[in-house]
């Protein structure tokens, strides 16, 4: 068995496709893990979010920004943007039951050495805090009651410091956007959600988060997307970006867990 994970798709399946098949990508014996951000932007989300529905056991994957906003909109608490493309989603026969498998799927993923979440790890967080708050956000999300109070206050960047005596849905809120918003931030982890800049172009007093020195093992393998403007350059040791920015015209990335090689898509 061999595992994969790929970048941000954005509702692109038909290079999903093409890189699955330059590998030799086997559904009943090899795993595909994703990013987060299946959907949202690209031409196809429906059919992205089917395909890896019925990809069954074989399909992990961690939410993204963009999967949470079509949840949100889901729940009537969010009207969907000109931007959005996610009407075919919203009109499908089979909506409820995507959608209740997407609200079911988790913020971080942990399998040997390598853990796997849409943004990053704030560097003030250990691994275990961070595994913490992630379940218990699936927590929130596999509870209709709290997943509707979540998805009311979910949009904002405020407070942008993560305290540990912060209260529900405000509590919620930060967990969230450090996980699958976080591009800059302090060394403390004091968040910068406005830009969406490269990291040469950092805003003033702030850096992105895997700059900053960090409380995660020395060992642990981070495998993350969310920040095309990265376009998936090197940015440290045990570090794999996996956002290239297909949507805005550059290749699709895919990781061989295993060896740790890249294998790329350029764009159709």
């Amino acid at each position: 068995m061999t595992t994969y994970a790929v970048g941000d798709l954005q509702g692109c399946l038909e290079p999903l496709k093409h890189l699955l098949d330059k590998v030799g990508f086997d559904s009943s014996n090899d795993e595909l893990w994703s990013v987060g951000d299946l959907v949202n932007r690209g031409p196809e989300s429906l059919e992205t979010l089917r395909f890896c529905h019925q990809l069954g056991s074989r399909f992990r994957m961690v939410l993204g920004n963009h999967d949470l906003h079509l949840l949100a909109i889901a729940h009537e608490v969010r009207r969907p943007s000109s931007s959005d493309t996610l009407d075919s989603i919203l009109c499908a026969p089979d909506r409820d039951e995507l959608l209740y498998w997407l609200q079911q799927q988790p913020l971080l993923i942990e399998d040997k050495q390598f853990s796997m979440v849409h943004a990053g790890i704030p560097p003030q967080w250990t691994l275990e805090q961070a595994r913490t708050f992630a379940d218990e956000m699936k927590d929130v999300l596999s509870s209709e009651t709290k997943a509707a109070r979540f998805f009311s206050v979910m949009y904002g960047n405020e407070p942008p410091l993560w305290q540990d005596d912060l209260e529900p849905p405000l509590r919620w809120r930060v967990i969230t956007n450090y996980l699958t918003r976080m591009r800059f931030c302090t060394s403390e982890g004091e968040l910068k959600l406005t830009s969406k800049a490269s990291p040469e172009e950092s805003p003033e007093g702030f850096s992105p988060w895997f700059s900053h020195p960090s409380k995660l093992p020395g060992d642990r393998k981070i495998i993350f997307g969310h920040w095309a403007a990265l376009e998936g350059r090197p940015c440290g040791k045990n570090l794999f970006p996996l956002d290239t920015g297909y949507i805005w015209g550059g290749p699709l990335r895919l990781m061989n867990l295993d060896t740790q090689e890249y294998v790329h898509q350029e764009h159709l």
